[in-house]
């Protein structure tokens, strides 16, 4: 039976990704940052770093229950061209693709999470985009992705220096520190790069960041029917 990683949705959840090693993946020049799998081990319901060596290739395959992928650093490449830092990406159940890295990559991954035949594929230049006021003072997003049928959406947001994040969390929401740092009142626990933090339905946030960050925010959850839904 493969480790279940972060099941339990009714309770707080951090790591640190940055205090973690690099495991392998099925493909040889492939690493993996675990913080949540649900399912086995190469078929099942997963949030990741994920790291590609230069010169890095995986075999085609498909994506059943979608595909969601932010570009962290360098530069990842399939058959629908180039995506380099700051690409956003969500890849609809039915997607094929032979992903690769000529120089190297690391990417934020979730997988057989996306699942509903109303998706469409997704890429946005997130550094193209433009900042959004938002109603909490000192903070500006880049809205990445909602639809009207599904109940998650996901932004990038810029806290600047100072700011006090408080709000409530109506649905389960995950943050991910993409630059900088930030500060979590209730758990004196300071949030590095790629540190991953999740909330459950009901939960408070309340976090300040004293020289700015930015974060990567998803506020809802899709969930298959059944639990037996983790075939390849």
């Amino acid at each position: 039976m493969a480790s279940q990683l972060s099941v339990d949705r009714s309770v707080r959840v951090s790591v640190h990704t940055s205090g973690m090693e690099w495991a392998p993946s099925p493909s040889p020049s492939v690493w993996r940052k675990r913080v949540a799998l649900e399912g086995p081990q190469e078929s099942g319901r997963v949030t990741s770093v994920v790291r590609y060596d230069a010169n890095s290739q995986f075999n085609e395959h498909g994506h059943p229950d979608g595909e969601e992928i932010l570009v962290l650093e360098g530069s990842w490449q399939d058959a629908n061209g180039d995506h380099p830092t700051g690409t956003y990406m969500l890849n609809p159940e039915g997607f094929r693709h032979a992903p690769c890295s000529r120089d190297g990559c690391v990417l934020w991954v979730k997988l057989r999470q996306h699942g509903g035949p109303s998706r469409k594929h997704t890429r946005l230049d997130t550094n193209s985009m433009q900042w959004e006021d938002t109603d909490i003072p000192g903070v500006k997003a880049k809205e990445l992705y909602s639809h009207p049928d599904h109940v998650e959406s996901m932004r990038i947001e810029k806290w600047d220096a100072g700011a006090k994040v408080e709000r409530e969390c109506d649905k389960m929401t995950e943050f991910l520190v993409l630059e900088g740092e930030a500060e979590a009142h209730d758990e004196s626990e300071t949030f590095t790069k790629r540190s991953w933090l999740r909330l459950p339905a009901g939960a408070t946030l309340s976090m300040t960041s004293a020289a700015g960050c930015q974060v990567f925010v998803k506020e809802g959850e899709w969930l298959p029917s059944s639990s037996n839904t983790y075939a390849p």
